[in-house]
């Protein structure tokens, strides 16, 4: 079952989601909290894995980024890895006090962006006692460095300044595309997988995803390293997808984090790209996690 849901965050926003509720008749329930990636809406799959998870027995919170969707926040549009991470930690404290909630068995999810955000979450969390991370954003500067030519980096450096400048003075925040068609556009992550991924399922099931973002969010994400304390992510049991044709979140840097992560941890490795975990490879990639919290909720 699917209930509308709202909770607040420290900071005082609201941000808004699903609860999905198994109907084993259980009084109480393990708990997986979950958000999206960079940009997406909740209506892009997430559905399909609280579903996938719920008909196993598990409540499952979805919600919204704040900034994004149906949540509130400001500037529209922007992605704060570190606020973003701060939100599932208050995500986790709402779900933890309903009353159909066993607070004790509490797992985490994320993918892509916020598959960084869930090994930040649970480096310092101890209220977590299980994660996933689907294709997990594990250096933000790489990522950046990846997508952008390195002769355009210093010209987008003067943009972040000139960007900061205006803000400071109160203009309106600089936007820019998510996506194009066209790889030669200064979009945020370009690449055919990215525009087809973003696009079809604006299309089909996510009419609230906008296909803009601040140009501040990359300034962000360029700063951002979510897997700098993996090791610390231990006891907790730490489960890593990556996706090994994977061209927005590079896989030998997720290999290479997971070889720094202590036990217990599960390495599962797809023949496929970025987005195909919710798509193609959805059964292989749900049912992993699936299993993994089977076992440790």
């Amino acid at each position: 079952m699917r209930a509308d849901i709202s909770f607040k965050t420290t900071d005082g926003l609201t941000l808004k989601g699903w609860l999905f509720t198994p109907q084993n008749g259980a009084d109480s329930h393990p708990a997986i909290v979950m958000a999206h990636g960079f940009t997406a809406v909740k209506e892009q799959y997430l559905d399909r894995y609280a579903e996938t998870f719920a008909r196993q027995g598990f409540a499952v919170l979805v919600y919204d980024n704040r900034n994004f969707g149906a949540s509130e926040g400001l500037p529209r549009q922007e992605a704060d890895p570190l606020l973003q991470v701060r939100d599932y930690r208050d995500a986790i404290t709402y779900v933890s006090s309903l009353e159909n909630i066993d607070a004790s068995r509490i797992g985490i999810w994320g993918s892509s962006y916020s598959g960084g955000h869930v090994l930040q979450v649970a480096a310092f969390d101890r209220r977590v006692k299980c994660v996933s991370a689907q294709v997990p954003a594990i250096s933000g500067s790489a990522d950046v460095r990846m997508a952008v030519r390195p002769d355009l980096m210093p010209g987008l450096v003067e943009a972040f300044e000139a960007d900061r400048a205006a803000r400071y003075a109160g203009d309106h925040p600089l936007l820019m595309e998510v996506v194009n068609e066209d790889p030669k556009s200064d979009c945020a992550l370009p690449g055919q997988d990215s525009y087809d991924y973003f696009i079809d399922s604006h299309h089909s099931v996510a009419p609230a995803w906008r296909n803009e973002v601040t140009l501040k969010s990359i300034e962000l994400l360029n700063e951002y390293e979510p897997a700098y304390a993996i090791d610390r992510i231990s006891p907790t049991p730490l489960q890593i997808i990556v996706a090994q044709k994977d061209t927005v979140t590079v896989p030998d840097l997720a290999l290479k984090a997971y070889e720094r992560a202590l036990q217990p941890k599960h390495l599962v490795l797809l023949d496929c790209g970025h987005f195909d975990p919710y798509l193609s490879e959805f059964e292989a990639s749900s049912s992993a996690a699936v299993e993994w919290f089977k076992r440790h909720l």
